[in-house]
C-alpha cells in the first residue's frame, strides 16, 4: 500500500521519513521478490565476466574478483513494490574496481548487468560508476542467502532494487541501450525511486 500520511513503523523505529522515497513505506525485514526459481551456484564452476566495449576484458573467479579489492558500505533500498528498508551493512567489491580492470571505452553510456537464467537488467554507466554502487557478495553480516543473490549481485542504491541483478555473472559495457527482463514487462527504463519511475506506461 502506498503511503498516503506519515510513516508510523518508521516514526516509531526512530527513522527520519525525509530518507523515504514518495510512495514508499519503511521496513526492516527484507522480503524475498524475483521471477523464476532459485538457481543453486557451484562456485567452482562459477565466473564472472566484464566485456563489451572494453580495453580489457576479464573473466574473473570468485577470488579473483575479491582481489580486486573489498570494501565495507551502508547503503539503502528501496523496491518498486513499495518497501524501503535502510541503513542495510553491505560487503563486497566497488564497482569502480572493476572499472578501473576493464577500462570501458569512451564510448560507452551503458551497462547490461547479466544473471542467471538468461535475466538482465539495464543501467546507464553514471549509475554504476558511483562510489556507492556495489558487486556485493555480503549483506548483515553474512554472505547473502541463494533467495537474496548468492554468492552475487549488484547493488546500486540510486535505483529501485529490481535494477540490482540477484546471481549477478557479468557486465556488459555498451554504447546502446537494450531494456532488461522487467523493463520488457513494463517497468520503467531509468527507475529513480525519488522521482518514482515505477512504470513506463
Amino acid at each position: 500500500m502506498a503511503r498516503t500520511g506519515p510513516d508510523t513503523k518508521a516514526r516509531a523505529a526512530g527513522i527520519d521519513e525525509s530518507r523515504i522515497p514518495p510512495g514508499q513505506y519503511y521496513t526492516d525485514k527484507w522480503p524475498v521478490l524475483h521471477a523464476g526459481s532459485v538457481p543453486h551456484v557451484d562456485l567452482a564452476d562459477w565466473d564472472f565476466r566484464g566485456f563489451g566495449l572494453v580495453r580489457h576484458p576479464v573473466r574473473l573467479s570468485f577470488d579473483e574478483l575479491k582481489a580486486l579489492g573489498e570494501r565495507d558500505t551502508v547503503a539503502d533500498i528501496h523496491c518498486v513494490t513499495r518497501w524501503s528498508r535502510l541503513d542495510v551493512p553491505w560487503h563486497g567489491v566497488p564497482v569502480r574496481a572493476l572499472l578501473a580492470a576493464v577500462e570501458p571505452l569512451e564510448s560507452v553510456r551503458f551497462v547490461i548487468a547479466h544473471a542467471e537464467q538468461g535475466f538482465t537488467a539495464n543501467l546507464p554507466i553514471e549509475a554504476v560508476d558511483d562510489d556507492a554502487a556495489l558487486l556485493a557478495y555480503e549483506a548483515d553480516g553474512a554472505p547473502l542467502t541463494p533467495e537474496h543473490g548468492y554468492p552475487l549481485r549488484l547493488m546500486v542504491p540510486s535505483r529501485y532494487f529490481w535494477k540490482s541483478a540477484k546471481w549477478l555473472r557479468g557486465l556488459e559495457f555498451t554504447d546502446v541501450d537494450r531494456p532488461g527482463f522487467w523493463e520488457g514487462y513494463g517497468y520503467h527504463n531509468d527507475a529513480d525511486p525519488w522521482k518514482e519511475e515505477r512504470y513506463g506506461f
